[in-house]
C-alpha cells in the first residue's frame, strides 16, 4: 500500500485516533482526514452515507475537492459497491459504466462498503489522479480500516 507510514500502521493509527469516541461523524471525520494525510497518490478520501428517506448515498466526511452531493443506489463505483456490498476497485474510472465524475482530475477509484450488525450505513470512497493507483493489497488494508472504524460508530 502506497502510504507514508507502512501500511500495518495506518489501522493502528485509526484505532488509537478512534479510542474512546463513539460519535458516528467525529469519528468519520478523522477517519477520512487520516487516510488523506497517509495514503499517497490520491486526491478524495471520504465517505458516502445511506439516507432511507430519500434511498441515495449522501455525501459525508470527507477530505479532498468539493464531491458530489447524491448517489443513487447502483450508479457509479460508489452506488454500484453500495448496492452489490462488495469492494470495487477500479483501476481506469473512465471505462467504468456509469462513472460519476465529481472530479475530472480522478483516474482511479477504490470503493468499500460499511456495514455494522447487518446495516448498512454507506461507504468509503478514495480518488486517485493516475490510473492503476490501487491494488489488492490496497483492498484487504482498506476493508481492515473499514472493520476497525465499524467499531466506533
Amino acid at each position: 500500500m502506497s502510504t507514508s507510514t507502512p501500511k500495518y500502521m495506518l489501522n493502528k493509527q485509526l484505532e488509537a485516533l478512534l479510542e474512546g469516541e463513539n460519535n458516528m461523524i467525529a469519528n468519520l471525520s478523522n477517519a477520512s482526514a487520516l487516510l488523506f494525510e497517509q495514503l499517497k497518490d490520491i486526491n478524495w478520501a471520504g465517505f458516502y452515507l445511506w439516507e432511507e428517506a430519500d434511498k441515495e448515498l449522501v455525501l459525508g466526511p470527507f477530505q479532498g475537492k468539493v464531491a458530489c452531493v447524491r448517489i443513487k443506489n447502483g450508479s457509479g463505483v460508489c452506488g454500484s459497491a453500495y448496492k452489490d456490498q462488495e469492494t470495487y476497485l477500479v483501476p481506469d474510472v473512465h471505462a467504468f459504466p456509469g462513472h460519476i465524475a465529481c472530479d475530472a482530475a480522478s483516474e482511479s477509484e477504490i470503493v468499500v462498503p460499511v456495514t455494522k450488525d447487518g446495516r448498512q450505513i454507506g461507504v468509503l470512497d478514495i480518488d486517485a489522479p493516475i490510473k492503476n493507483r490501487f491494488t489488492e493489497e490496497d483492498q484487504e488494508v482498506l476493508e481492515e480500516f473499514v472493520r476497525v472504524l465499524i467499531k466506533h460508530i
